[in-house]
């Protein structure tokens, strides 16, 4: 099941999008749900009540009382501390790529939006998730045990042992290489080599510096290693730019 919201000021607008999208999920066999929002502050308070979203088409521009498109972009990713949900912006303008670069959304589309491009967003979507619902295993003493790769902040190597940081703020440690995870299971789920000792999600970075990066829920900024500086930050881009279609 995907729970889709859609937001957007014009009635029209939101009315023909919903209808789009609801034959497009028939066209592919997806069961969905879909709530349409005709207010930035309503899809707020639903958000902030516990309603949950895979994917949310958002408008930018709305009246002047409510909060804009971007500003609920930042809501969702700092103060609802939501980095799962994936955020298509739509507008009449083109002239925002800056101001959402921190928001990290999936895709902008511009309207009026095209069938095709909203198929392909969608498509793209779910690739992405079907990565995001992937498992990683690991070995402590005789047991095999599985997580889900949504769930992992990042790795850190200390000794012989690696540590896996969890969304949830657990922790769990096991013998074995960073190296070989990274290789083996990790890299193709969009994680990042950044240091000798660390490896990190793409999802929960909410900043990106020339020596240092910070993610979401982790107080403490983590090192990139100087040999690392320019290959992460083209890997990061590259990410970025396969993500947005």
């Amino acid at each position: 099941m995907v729970y889709v919201a859609v937001c957007d000021d014009d009635i029209k607008i939101g009315a023909e999008l919903e209808c789009a999208l609801i034959k497009i999920f028939d066209n592919m066999q997806v069961e969905h749900e879909i709530d349409v929002f005709f207010s930035s502050d309503e899809l707020c308070r639903r958000m902030e009540a516990g309603a949950h979203y895979d994917l949310i088409f958002l408008d930018i521009e709305f009246a002047r009382d409510e909060i804009n498109g971007v500003e609920v972009g930042r809501l969702i990713r700092d103060a609802y501390q939501n980095n799962n949900v994936s955020i298509v912006y739509i507008s009449r303008e083109k002239d925002y790529a800056f101001q959402l670069f921190e928001i990290r959304p999936l895709n902008f589309l511009v309207k009026p939006l095209e069938h095709d491009v909203l198929t392909k967003t969608v498509k793209t979507y779910m690739k992405i998730a079907g990565l995001w619902s992937s498992e990683f295993s690991y070995s402590v003493g005789r047991d095999t045990l599985k997580v889900k790769v949504k769930d992992i902040v990042y790795l850190e190597s200390s000794d012989r042992k690696l540590i896996l940081h969890f969304a949830d703020g657990r922790t769990d440690e096991f013998y074995g290489s960073l190296k070989e995870v990274y290789q083996e299971q990790l890299k193709k789920f969009d994680f990042l080599f950044i240091h000798a000792s660390y490896v990190v999600n793409f999802d929960y970075i909410s900043a990106i510096r020339y020596n240092q990066l910070s993610l979401t829920g982790i107080e403490a900024p983590l090192p990139i290693s100087q040999g690392k500086r320019n290959e992460i930050r083209e890997n990061y881009f590259a990410i970025m730019k396969r993500r947005r279609v």
